[in-house]
């Protein structure tokens, strides 16, 4: 099955419409960036404007320096006999001398004043050819400068021309693509990051699966709120979810109530077990509950169920729990007598279940499992009028309790468990399963989730802040897909640098890291429940989601937590009547409106752009745990079984890239 994707709104509001589809065989984990085109660079510098040859001024004053040094003895020559012919013409005048005597000296010293006035009037032509000869030469050498920066001016313009086309290609071509897995992939394990980033890895994985037209069920131990996007993702696309805030919404909760008596009491008794192991001590007060034997309180629980039960209705937690209170003697007899949960018929028969000799034994384990087993008492105390829904969030409430979380963490785990053993198997990945803090529950829950939901069809998603030991032990067993967030602690980023092998190189680009550092925090979110408000559905979303429940797969019809216990062989004529959903351009409407990420995204890439040398733009680094702790929040650096061995890619979660202009959905070049 293949939706359109068919419109994704911007940062600036607008919608843009992506390349590719989104395919339902393939589970979308993030975006790398892969340019086909090399990157064109800064445009070619314009060439320089040539400075033009001149005549110069101290050559022109040296020639006539010289002129005149070389025309001083014409000219004192020329003054002297100037200066004679008048003296001697004056004499004359005056009587001094006789005409015979003064003419010849006259004419004498005439023909010398004019013959040195023929020399300096030449030599002034001379000075004259000279220069102008030389300015002939001068301008000769400026045109050939003139020709020669044309010829450069011209080839700069092609140059220009050249670099524009590279550029537009560069600008035009997919620079984004989707990182995926195939549906084959039993399990993502994800290791590491922190609340912001888990947030665009949720909606980033869960926001396609949505639109494929299959269910997510998300499990938020990590009591930070970490689904609050996805939530607000989902009802922009006319999906109403159903969230439950616990311990809360306990009374909504249908989780493991529809299960047989001995099926609910080997629950019960493993959730106990795990939660006191995963979280606490034996202690003389809890009638050493870290070591007890699950298979006796699991004998202990259901006997109990059975005596409380009835052909009419089975037995409440709120009974079950009564029930304990009267074996361990906890509080007054007459409190028991006149309990408004159990009927003297039932207290009768909880007082014929220890034998002589055993009281002691049962009193003390009924008030160990009364202590861990207290905080479920409302349990699906009023589940009637919760619509179905293909998104469920379950996650727990910062302001609870701490063992009261704990054992509710467990409990969603081990119930989700049992209902996913129950089931057929399915689909791969129509139902997927999300479960946040993974690293609370103890190693045997892990194992157990992992083989039923593999068993079941069920994709799986497991997501550790920490790698203690047990989570190392598991990462990535099997055929499953290994994610490596941002590792603060420098223990946890050299395990996960062994895991990954130090040889690997990855790049870190320009938009990752910008985008992965001002992406907002969503721990501090406030917490409300979505239940019994299904009438806020807008018209169109009203009658779409009415047919989808029409030709669902036998889904409760108070919309159960964990469908898995419906799914059936016949839900693949379910997932091909999925085209009765609103089409997938909802779900990727929201993607980018409902989240911080979109406005961010396009702030980055317009820096991006900026950069005129392209080394910039990335930074390429070897897997090494300081690397790994200076991850971007956004950043997740994927370890996956391949053909060809394991295969490493860093990917940037952010679901908000898809709205770039360069981001498809078509397969990478290099597959």
């Amino acid at each position: 099955m293949i939706r359109d994707a068919e419109r994704w709104p911007g940062a600036d509001g607008k919608t843009a419409r992506p390349r590719g589809r989104l395919r339902a065989d393939l589970i979308y984990l993030g975006w790398r960036q892969i340019l086909a085109e090399p990157d064109p660079g800064p445009p070619p510098a314009a060439p320089a404007q040539p400075e033009l040859d001149e005549v110069s001024l101290d050559w022109v004053a040296a020639q006539r320096r010289e002129h005149r040094r070389l025309a001083r003895p014409a000219r004192l020559t020329g003054a002297a006999a100037g200066a004679m012919a008048v003296a001697t013409g004056v004499a004359w005048l005056a009587g001094l001398l006789t005409g015979a005597l003064a003419l010849p000296m006259t004419v004498v010293a005439a023909g010398i004043a004019g013959n040195c006035a023929r020399q300096l009037r030449r030599g002034e032509r001379t000075l004259a050819a000279g220069l102008r000869a030389e300015e002939l030469r001068v301008a000769g050498f400026r045109e050939v400068q003139q020709r020669e920066h044309a010829a450069r001016m011209a080839e700069h313009a092609r140059e220009r021309r050249e670099w524009q086309q590279r550029a537009a290609a560069f600008q035009r071509q997919p620079h984004w693509y989707p990182v995926t897995l195939p549906v084959t992939t039993h399990r993502v394990d994800v290791a590491g990051g922190t609340l912001a980033g888990w947030s665009a890895l949720l909606t980033m994985m869960a926001a396609p699966r949505l639109a494929a037209g299959g269910d997510v069920t998300v499990v938020d131990l990590t009591e930070g709120g970490v689904a609050a996007d996805l939530l607000a993702v989902a009802r922009r696309a006319g999906i109403d979810p159903l969230v439950w805030v616990l311990p809360a919404d306990l009374p909504r909760l249908d989780l493991g109530a529809s299960l047989r008596p001995d099926l609910l009491a080997d629950v019960l008794a493993r959730t106990v077990s795990a939660a006191s192991a995963a979280g606490s001590s034996p202690t003389a007060s809890d009638g050493g509950a870290g070591h007890a034997d699950a298979a006796n309180d699991a004998a202990l629980l259901s006997r109990i169920l059975n005596a409380l039960g009835d052909s009419s209705a089975p037995p409440t937690m709120a009974q079950l729990a009564a029930a304990l209170r009267a074996l361990g003697q906890i509080g007054r007899p007459a409190d028991h007598l006149h309990s408004a949960e159990l009927t003297p018929e039932q207290l009768a028969s909880l007082g014929n279940l220890a034998g002589r000799g055993a009281e002691q034994l049962v009193v003390q384990r009924a008030w160990a499992l009364e202590a861990r087993l207290r905080v479920l008492e409302p349990l699906a105390t009023d589940p009637a009028g919760v619509p179905a829904s293909r998104l469920k969030v379950a996650w727990l409430d910062r302001r609870a309790a701490a063992v009261a979380n704990s054992v509710l963490g467990t409990y969603l785990a081990v119930a989700l468990t049992a209902v996913l053993r129950q089931a057929p198997p399915g689909i791969r990945w129509q139902q997927t399963l999300c479960l946040l803090g993974a690293e609370r529950l103890s190693a045997d829950v892990l194992d157990r989730l992992c083989d039923a939901a593999e068993i079941a069809g069920a994709g799986l998603v497991l997501a550790y802040r920490s790698i203690p030991a047990h989570v190392r032990e598991r990462l990535g067993r099997g055929d499953a897909a290994v994610g490596f967030m941002r590792l603060g602690n420098a223990e946890d980023a050299r395990v996960a640098a062994e895991q990954i092998g130090t040889e690997h190189r990855f790049v870190v680009s320009q938009l990752t890291d910008t985008v992965g550092l001002s992406m907002t925090d969503t721990a501090g979110v406030s917490y409300t429940s979505s239940i019994g408000t299904s009438d806020s559905v807008s018209e169109s979303a009203a009658v779409s989601l009415t047919a989808s429940r029409s030709r669902g797969r036998g889904r409760s019809k108070h919309g159960t937590f964990a469908p898995f216990a419906d799914f059936t062989g016949s839900a693949s004529s379910d997932a091909s009547s999925s085209a009765a959903i609103s089409d997938s351009s909802s779900i990727t409407e929201g993607i980018s409106t409902g989240t911080a990420w979109g406005r961010s995204t396009s702030r980055a890439a317009g820096a991006s752009d900026s950069l005129a040398v392209g080394a910039q733009r990335s930074r390429e680094s070897l897997v090494e745990p300081y690397e790994l702790q200076q991850l971007p929040a956004s950043a997740l650096l994927l370890c996956y079984p391949a053909p060809g061995g394991r295969q490493v890619v860093l990917a940037d979660a952010n679901p908000a890239i898809m709205t770039l202009p360069t981001a498809t959905l078509a397969s990478p070049p290099d597959r």
